[in-house]
């Protein structure tokens, strides 16, 4: 009743008008508040104010008073239909419930496609509504029908009761918001579902993830998901080892390794490369799995040599000078510890480290995570929007585009400048081959080479690692003609 009362009162000031029509307004304004109360309770005294005013004459303010129910009823039903700004906004209702222009006015304040939840509260990482796990759930043949190409299969190897891994910290960096929606590879975990679906609470509102239950070391399930035609094959571990032998910690993950290896696949699609890009520069030897790319979780740092069998190493070697460290094909817990002494010593490192391994994060974002909230939705506002303009990692080929001239004999020093000076990327490293032949025995491995010197020689498939900045892109913004002809109408 704060309402009416607010409106009686302003009535007070024309007394002729309080006599001839207080009857008529009462009703009028009881009705309309309980109206708008059922669509949102709230919603009285802000907007009411910004209608009418004492100093309008009253006919004016008694007219936009009578239409009063009719306005906000029509705004808050457009907020739930996703209709277009002409085809709600400016049509004058027969009734007389509806004025022209007003509704319009408020519906330039308000666009239902820049109100539509697309990333988190924070603005750091793609989000989309919680989903069931029985909906990304595919079995064998659905997935063998479906086209997976270029995405990120991951190997679980997990009993029903084993610890929680966080499965939701490999995937995040791969929804980060400064990669377009287009951009992000399709996750499909292969494993147990009982297992999933207690980490599912942490996976639901991040999109492009499926689900095979099956099991690593079949071969069947490994080709229903196209696994040679995948970007990256990721295999992890949540089995608690065993405190008999501590080799035998990483038993499966390493016999899932070579099981892939030892697999040969039909390269009737893999074969196809783009037009313009010359085929050798493809994977080569894609129908074999021993050129699947691959990152093998271990425990135990001395496993790494079982996980290549035409490595040579010493088995004595350490971990980061062995083969398939310095390819990438091997990850172990022990060089996350190398990272906590590196930030310790070098603060500024941590910034670096952010973007390379969690994709970006920020004091709000780590609040919300620790107190165990998950990942919200959030509108995007101009402050969460800024977020997504950070670096991101990238790989330039140097076979073709704008830096092809220094892939022929060119130094990394003159490559270094020309990136950052024409298109601010950041060079940190690049990608070889193992083997530079382009024979057909050739290995298609590559290994890091970190900083490289002024005068180091570049090839033509080299791979460059970038620090780049975000590319916001076009945005879609209507014709200018449309909308005046929809207006008028």
């Amino acid at each position: 009743m704060v309402h009416v009362r607010g409106e009686i009162s302003r009535d007070r000031d024309d007394p002729n008008a309080m006599r001839n029509h207080r009857n008529s307004v009462g009703m009028t304004m009881m009705n309309s508040t309980k109206q708008v109360n059922k669509v949102k309770p709230n919603v009285n005294r802000a907007t009411n104010d910004s209608l009418s005013s004492p100093n309008q004459p009253y006919n004016q303010r008694s007219q936009e008073e009578s239409a009063y129910p009719g306005y906000h009823l029509a705004y808050e039903v457009k907020k739930l239909m996703p209709t277009s700004r002409a085809s709600g906004g400016t049509n004058v209702n027969n009734n007389g419930g509806l004025q022209v222009g007003i509704a319009d006015d408020q519906a330039k304040d308000f666009d239902f496609e820049k109100t539509e939840m697309k990333y988190d509260s924070t603005g750091m990482f793609h989000w989309s509504p919680s989903r069931n796990l029985e909906d990304c759930i595919l079995d064998r043949n659905q997935a063998a029908m479906t086209v997976l190409n270029g995405h990120v299969v991951v190997c679980l190897f997990a009993d029903p009761d084993s610890p929680l891994i966080g499965l939701r910290n490999l995937v995040m960096p791969l929804r980060a918001s400064n990669f377009h929606y287009h951009e992000l590879k399709h996750v499909v975990i292969v494993g147990s579902v009982d297992y999933i679906r207690r980490e599912w609470k942490m996976l639901q509102n991040l999109p492009k993830i499926s689900v095979l239950n099956g099991s690593p070391l079949s071969r069947a399930d490994l080709r229903a998901v196209n696994v040679n035609l995948c970007d990256m094959c990721c295999i992890l571990s949540a089995k608690v080892p065993s405190n008999d032998d501590p080799t035998l910690a990483d038993k499966e993950a390493i016999l899932a390794s070579l099981n892939i290896k030892a697999m040969t696949f039909d390269d009737t699609i893999g074969v196809l490369s783009q037009v313009g890009s010359p085929i050798v520069l493809q994977r080569r030897g894609s129908v074999y799995g021993a050129n699947v790319p691959m990152i093998t979780e271990l425990v135990n740092d001395s496993n790494v040599q079982f996980l290549d069998q035409d490595d040579d190493d010493d088995p004595d070697t350490e971990l980061y000078l062995t083969q398939p460290f310095a390819c990438g094909t091997a990850f172990a817990v022990s060089v996350l510890d190398s990272l906590m002494s590196t930030t310790y010593f070098n603060q500024n490192a941590l910034t670096l480290i952010r973007s390379l391994i969690t994709g970006g994060a920020t004091p709000e974002l780590e609040l919300i995570l620790a107190e165990g909230a998950g990942l919200r939705g959030g509108y995007s506002t101009p402050d969460s929007l800024a977020n997504r303009d950070r670096c991101r990692v990238g790989q330039i080929a140097l076979y073709d585009g704008p830096l092809a001239q220094y892939g022929e004999g060119g130094k990394y020093g003159d490559l270094f400048v020309a990136a950052l000076k024409s298109y601010g990327m950041l060079c940190i490293g690049l990608y070889r081959f193992r083997d530079t032949s382009s024979s057909c025995d050739a290995s298609s491995k590559r290994y890091v080479i970190t900083n490289p010197p002024d005068d180091f020689t570049l090839l033509p498939t080299d791979q460059v690692f970038v620090l780049m900045q975000f590319d916001p892109g076009l945005e879609y913004k209507p014709s200018r003609g449309a909308r005046g002809k929809d207006d008028a109408s």
